[in-house]
């Protein structure tokens, strides 16, 4: 056994040092990782030089200052992808993107890995000091590939996985766009007819000398309001907005929430299988690319979004971690859907488990089309419904005292 010191980051955040013992270097790696620590650099002391602690964090608040977005992460790994497919050795290809990419920051990224490389450090390990631009998932793909000399497949397999989560997220997106998009103008709408028109039949109301309805008067009462007191509506919907984002943040509420939502037929549908779209696709692709299971599910379980899922599936793979199947662990969350249970059972049994979970990404995909479909086509009717029913709100308000007033006399 061989003593490895190592600089890691904690919680993404925080620098800590130490020392394991491991047979070799990838078994250093992977017992800093089930300390909970991302490795940012693993060394015998006779071998390699004590890393300047200051340094390290400098790279990572850089880092953490310029984030890339989804897209220019898939554009930079496209880029290099076809590069090194084409034979052009690593530092040739970030000197390119450099020098010809279209934004900024993607640039100043690509001229930091050529630097530190040149310097001596492998891809996989610059890298891993910017956590907030590539991502664990990223970084311990690229740690795979590097260790068993297939960078340019893995290159090709996180291009892959990053198109398919911007697809799923497309879809996700596009499916609330409609509903959101109706909401904000029913909003508007509602704002017009209180502040604008209401006001204006109040003079003919009071003239008629009869107690007006109480939905009439609620909505006149409110119309006068918001028209004196118009600086309140920003402030309003500003406060509302706000709440509203911070309790989707607050870990809390964040939690509840998120519980909540699993209970609701068809939503809680799009829920789990756009989280699992992309469990299982970095859970293929991992697999496929040689990294342990443990670390599969691992970083498999950094792209669920959900608290709930996301918990009940690092009970699993802490229950992996003791000795049981995968698929009787994960079966034990009552979360997964059971055909993608069945898939993984048959290929563990079967042996060809990397091919069943690539079947299994292509029956989430197919479900997750049908599910959005479906909420699609209910969205319609029930914001019509909405609609229809504010409209009818107002109408009341307006008319009923004139109907009122025609009966009496």
């Amino acid at each position: 056994m061989t003593i490895y010191s190592y600089v890691a980051l904690k919680n993404n955040r925080d620098i800590v040092k130490g020392k394991v013992e491991a047979n070799d270097l990838r078994s250093a790696r992977e017992a800093i990782r089930q300390l909970g620590f991302m490795p940012t650099k693993v060394y015998e002391e006779k071998t390699k030089p004590q890393v300047d602690e200051k340094a390290v964090r400098k790279e990572f608040d850089v880092a953490k200052m310029k984030t890339l977005g989804l897209g220019d992460k898939i554009n930079f790994t496209s880029t290099l992808q076809i590069l090194a497919q084409s034979g052009i050795p690593i530092i040739e290809s970030l000197m390119f993107i450099e020098n010809d990419a279209a934004k900024l920051k993607v640039r100043l990224v690509a001229k930091e890995l050529r630097r530190q490389i040149m310097a001596g450090s492998t891809f996989a390990d610059t890298i891993a000091r910017y956590p907030h631009q590539f991502g664990q998932i990223y970084v311990g793909l690229c740690k795979a590939g590097e260790d068993s000399g297939e960078l340019e497949k893995t290159l090709a397999r996180l291009l892959e996985l990053l198109t398919k989560e911007e697809a799923v997220r497309g879809k996700v997106i596009g499916t609330l766009m409609y509903p959101a998009f109706v909401i904000i103008l029913a909003i508007i709408i509602v704002l017009i007819m209180l502040m604008f028109v209401f006001p204006v039949f109040k003079e003919m109301f009071d003239n008629m000398g009869r107690e007006l309805p109480w939905i009439t008067q609620t909505l006149m009462d409110i119309g006068v309001f918001l028209k004196t007191y118009w600086f309140f509506v920003p402030l309003i919907i500003g406060s509302i907005v706000g709440l509203l984002t911070f309790l989707f943040r607050w870990q809390p509420s964040k939690k509840k929430i998120d519980e909540w939502v699993l209970k609701i037929p068809l939503l809680s549908d799009l829920i789990q299988f756009s989280n699992f779209s992309n469990f299982v696709s970095v859970l293929q692709v991992c697999y496929d690319a040689g990294v342990p299971i443990i670390e599969c599910l691992y970083l498999s379980n950094l792209t669920l979004t959900n608290h709930t899922l996301k918990d009940r599936i690092e009970t699993a793979t802490t229950k992996v971690q003791q000795g049981q199947h995968l698929s009787v662990a994960l079966r034990s969350t009552r979360v997964m859907p059971r055909m993608i249970l069945f898939m993984i059972a048959t290929g563990e049994q079967s042996g060809r488990l990397g091919e069943m979970l690539y079947q299994a990404t292509v029956f989430i995909d197919k479900k997750l089309d049908t599910i959005i479909d479906t909420m699609t086509k209910m969205i319609e009717p029930i914001m019509l419904l909405v609609i229809g029913s504010i409209v009818l709100t107002l109408a009341l308000a307006l008319y009923l005292p004139l109907f009122a007033s025609y009966m009496m006399d």
